[in-house]
């Protein structure tokens, strides 16, 4: 069973939370750095969870992070990092505060490189998932095979978002994701 015949079958409380991600933003580029990163961040907080404490907690989440903002998070210190594990609205764990406050660090250079952190992930484009798990490995924290895959299939960057009997499958199509484009894809 596919995540997109999953959520049909959900209870009505859960299915409300995952079918908004689902229909207008799971698969569908993301064009604001910002965006990019908060998307990194709660796929790093997802590992080991389900994606529903996630779903639950984003607005905790963009709260926290001061929206995700890279260059406020970047410019986190070590207050902010017990500030963070202090908060119940999002996941308290060192190894993910620290990523995702090391990663935005890395993403504000990047942009310095590449004028954005879109621009970087389009340079690099295309790839195998293989090859994007390890350019993620060396580039950023707490990135591992799953969290890779995922990150770049729910901004368009990988195909496998939506099975393509899905009715949003047709409109993250339209959208241009990049995997479309891949060759030999």
């Amino acid at each position: 069973m596919s995540y997109c015949s999953a959520i049909e079958n959900m209870q009505a409380d859960k299915k409300a939370l995952h079918k908004a991600y689902h229909d207008h933003l799971y698969g569908f580029p993301i064009h604001d750095d910002n965006e990019l990163f908060c998307r990194l961040v709660l796929e790093i907080n997802q590992a080991g969870l389900s994606w529903e404490t996630i779903l639950k907690k984003e607005a905790g989440f963009r709260k926290a992070y001061h929206e995700f903002n890279i260059k406020k998070v970047a410019a986190y210190t070590e207050q902010d990092r017990a500030r963070l594990l202090d908060d119940a609205g999002i996941i308290r764990n060192k190894l993910k505060v620290n990523a995702a406050i090391e990663n935005a660090k890395t993403i504000l250079a990047l942009q310095k490189e590449y004028g954005t952190f879109e621009k970087w992930l389009e340079h690099h484009h295309p790839k195998t998932k293989a090859e994007w798990v390890i350019l993620f490995k060396k580039t950023f924290r707490f990135t591992g095979g799953e969290i890779v895959n995922e990150f770049l299939m729910s901004i368009g960057f990988l195909p496998g978002a939506h099975s393509e009997d899905c009715a949003v499958y047709k409109k993250v199509l339209k959208t241009k994701p990049m995997w479309k484009h891949a060759k030999g894809r």
